[in-house]
This record gives structure tokens, C-alpha cells and sequence, in this order.
């Protein structure tokens, strides 16, 4: 259920409404938009119902939210989106955000060369993995620490916010240390306890779909984040697994509209591990800011042919100005600016 307060409402009448929720074993959640103060009020609904909170002081209308996610539902916020701040860089509303780095922190003059080129052309994050989720055990796996003191180097050389994936919740700290949006990948999407945890940490997420789920499995993983009071949470279509064989996976672009109707969370899409190959990345980027994505996560590499992992996915370094112009010419028609750092 959502209490939807009054324009005005004083922060004793929202506590006064927050401590009859609780009452009766439910737990808010408080939402300040720019003119109201919504509380999801998430439990028993009957008992919440019997509240009679309707007509309370300070108290506007409530609306029963209908979808099991209730903190991701646009019914929780009234159709308003989610905008986040990460370190300057706005995601989510008008702003289109570009995520790029390459798949993984291989060495130190890959990372810092990557991390120059896509700073350059105009990215907003920088993306690198220390971790990497490998279906066979014998592949690469990551530097891990190693990895994230890179990923710290590149951050201090070039003031980019940076994006990295966390699998195990015995990794946290040393991930919080250095990742200012943390990445849960498709494999993960539904590892509960990770989320709760990511949850807690209060860090800002984006999580990717998993390789065989539904919308509205997305969204209950996003909703075990949010439950726990973190509302930075960002999802991203990155390909799933069908009948086709041309491609590694089949990027479901109407999964982004389908999305912002469900959702207010901002939504990214992933060419880079949808498609598996680079000739198809730029087409994809383009499709997928048409359709009114927040951003693209994209893999790029100052030389694809010699990367340990996924090379024949990655952008040529050299061509991501190119690719980037373009990007950002077709956010523009779809109503998106480009996200800046806010100085």
C-alpha cells in the first residue's frame, strides 16, 4: 500500500504515519519527491487496510499498489522516475548514461589506456571486472584484488566513477572500497542473499537480467535491494537465452518501454554480452537509446584480438569516439541528454 501525503505534510504528521504502519508489524519505507512524501507501507495488507489511514493528518490519498514488487512498482511513485547520483553523474529521467571499460581489469596498461579513451570520448562510468563469473572453471576468473587496485588507479587517473561486479558476499568490503556502482551479474540476479546484503550497503546497483527471467523476476530482485532502504537501484537487459543460434543471446529490446511502464528504477541495456560480437554492438547501442534506455553498459578494449576474455565483443578503442557521437545523436531524438558531471 501507498500513503501518498499532503503537499506541505510536516515531518511529525509522516512520523505519526510511519509509527501507526509499524504498529502493526509492517515496514515503511519513505519516499520524498519534489512536491509529495509518499510511505510504502509493505505487509500484511488487511492489517494495513484496517489502519484506516485515509483522512489521517497530513494524510492525501492512499492507493493499494496491486504488483507483488511494491517499492519498484511506478504505482510507488506515481509515475515519477528515479533519478541517481553517482558521484556527479545523474542516471535515470532525461540523462542517458554510458557505462564503458573493458570486460575485464587484465592488466594495468590495459586498464589505464581503456580508461583514458572512454573518459575522453565522453563516457560517464568506467567498467572493469576483478571478478568474472566464468562457465567453465579452468577460464580466466579475474584478478580480483589486484583487479580492484587497478580499477582504484584508473579512477584516480581519470575522476570516473566505477562500475564492478560483486559475485560473493565474503568480496564486499574490498569491492566497496573502490566500486561507486556495484554490479550484479545475470548468474547472480537471483542469488537472494547478495542482493539483501548489496542492499544494506547502501551502494548503488545495477542489476542484469538473468539468462532465463521473466520482467517480473527483474523486478522482485530489485525489490529484495530496495526492501532493505536502497533506493540507487538500476536494471539492465543484457540478452536472453531462446531458440536462436545465430547470436549468443536474444537482446529483448521491448523489455526496455515494457520495463518504464512497470517501473520507475532507470533500465541500461548490455550489447556487449547480448550480441558477443563488435559488428553488431553499434546497431544495438542505437536501438536501444530509440527505444528510451537510460544508458548502455559497453565493452571496449585497445586491442580486442589480444584480450584474455570475450575479445571479439569488445569496441576497438579507437572507434568508440566514433560510436559514442552517434550514441548520443540518437538519445537526443529519443529526449535524453547525455548525463555530465556536476561540477
Amino acid at each position: 500500500m501507498m500513503i501518498v501525503m499532503k503537499e506541505g505534510a510536516s515531518a511529525d504528521q509522516v512520523s505519526s504515519v510511519v509509527s501507526r504502519v509499524e504498529s502493526v508489524g509492517a515496514r515503511a519505507h519513505i519516499s520524498e519527491g519534489e512536491i509529495h512524501t509518499v510511505i510504502g507501507a509493505i505487509g500484511d495488507r488487511e492489517q494495513v487496510a484496517n489502519l484506516e489511514l485515509e483522512g489521517a493528518p497530513g494524510v492525501d490519498h492512499v492507493v493499494p499498489i496491486s504488483r507483488p514488487y511494491k517499492l519498484a512498482s511506478s504505482e510507488f511513485r506515481r509515475n515519477e522516475r528515479t533519478v541517481i547520483d553517482v558521484d556527479g553523474r545523474k542516471i535515470g529521467g532525461n540523462h542517458f548514461a554510458v557505462i564503458a571499460g573493458p570486460c575485464t581489469v587484465e592488466s594495468r596498461d590495459v586498464m589505464l589506456d581503456a580508461a583514458g579513451v572512454v573518459k575522453e570520448a565522453g563516457a560517464q562510468l568506467l567498467r572493469g571486472g576483478a571478478y568474472k563469473p566464468r562457465t567453465s572453471p579452468y577460464s580466466f576468473q579475474g584478478l580480483g584484488e589486484e583487479g580492484l587496485r587497478l580499477l582504484a588507479e584508473a579512477k584516480e587517473a581519470t575522476g570516473m566513477p566505477i562500475v564492478t561486479e560483486l559475485m560473493d558476499v565474503r568480496d564486499m568490503d574490498a569491492v566497496l572500497e573502490v566500486a561507486d556502482v556495484i554490479q550484479v551479474g545475470a548468474r547472480n540476479m537471483q542469488n537472494y542473499t547478495l542482493l539483501t546484503e548489496i542492499g544494506r550497503s547502501g551502494r548503488p546497483v545495477l542489476i542484469k537480467r538473468g539468462l532465463s527471467a521473466t520482467l517480473d523476476e527483474l523486478l522482485m530482485a530489485a525489490e529484495y535491494v530496495l526492501k532493505e532502504g536502497n533506493t540507487d537501484v538500476m536494471l539492465c537487459e543484457r540478452g536472453i537465452r531462446t531458440f536462436e543460434t545465430g547470436y549468443r543471446f536474444t537482446l529483448d529490446l521491448m523489455a526496455v518501454p515494457v520495463l518504464k511502464e512497470l517501473t520507475h528504477l532507470p533500465v541500461f541495456v548490455d550489447p556487449s554480452h547480448a550480441s558477443g560480437r563488435r559488428d553488431l554492438v553499434p546497431q544495438l547501442s542505437l536501438a536501444a537509446a530509440a527505444v528510451g534506455a537510460d544508458g548502455i553498459i559497453v565493452e571496449v578494449h585497445p586491442d580486442p584480438d589480444t584480450a584474455i576474455c570475450d575479445g571479439p565483443q569488445q569496441l576497438h578503442a579507437e572507434l568508440f569516439g566514433d560510436y559514442m557521437r552517434q550514441l548520443e545523436r540518437v538519445a537526443e531524438i529519443a529526449g535524453k541528454e547525455l548525463a555530465r558531471e556536476q561540477v
